[in-house]
């Protein structure tokens, strides 16, 4: 298991904590609001040779949290599980995962963004109660002026928290990141996942991109 860097300054928003989005990593790229997965997003630095990446180490800031709430609490379990998870999918693709950072090719870090997002709808309820005027096939001035009674009209408010998980490959000379996957999906509440399996499917689908040749 991976030593772990106590996370002082983590963020949580009100309704939904970092923690059960740490906790649902697992599920979130197989079950998510929409029909199908939330898929990543991949950029890297064109010109750098990642063939010459053969040993990776966790940065000691990585599994940070930031966004609008001051009160977040990340669960050391659930952060170990995405290590190991993260782990996984690097040392399958042949990769060899070290815990001295002073003796590794490129260094990893992850994090988590979660902000609170107000989602605005307007639905057409259909036909008003009101007057109606059409049917007249001419110039209907009344009409003209008063289309807005013509259909009712509902508008739904509703507040949920928004996570981007980010995670980035350092260059220890460069010190900036040569390649990063993001991916973004509403948070939503759910019993934690212990099952490493979970995370280890997370993790293969948010790695997928690494390296990029």
């Amino acid at each position: 298991m991976l030593s772990r860097i106590p996370v002082a300054n983590a963020i949580m928003a009100p309704s939904v904590t970092v923690k059960i989005f740490f906790a649902t990593l697992g599920t979130l790229l197989v079950s998510a609001c929409t029909s199908s997965p939330p898929q990543p997003t991949f950029d890297y630095k064109s010109d750098y040779d990642f063939r010459g990446v053969n040993t990776i180490a966790f940065m000691p800031q990585s599994g940070t949290a930031s966004g609008d709430s001051p009160r977040a609490f990340i669960s050391d379990m659930v952060a170990d599980r995405i290590d190991q998870g993260i782990t996984n999918a690097l040392q399958s693709k042949g990769l060899k995962v070290i815990d001295d950072t002073s003796k590794a090719d490129a260094l990893i870090t992850w994090h988590l963004v979660a902000n609170e997002k107000t989602d605005v709808r307007t639905y057409n309820t259909g036909p008003s109660t009101g007057v109606y005027y059409g049917g007249y096939r001419g110039y209907n001035r009344a009409a003209f002026y008063n289309c807005w009674n013509c259909n009712n009209t509902d508008v739904s408010v509703r507040q949920y928290t928004q996570g981007t998980f980010i995670v980035d490959i350092i260059d220890p000379e460069l010190k900036r990141s040569v390649w990063r996957s993001t991916i973004e999906s509403k948070l939503r509440g759910k019993e934690p996942s212990r099952d490493q399996a979970d995370y280890d499917q997370a993790a293969s689908r948010i790695m997928g991109g690494f390296p990029p040749y």
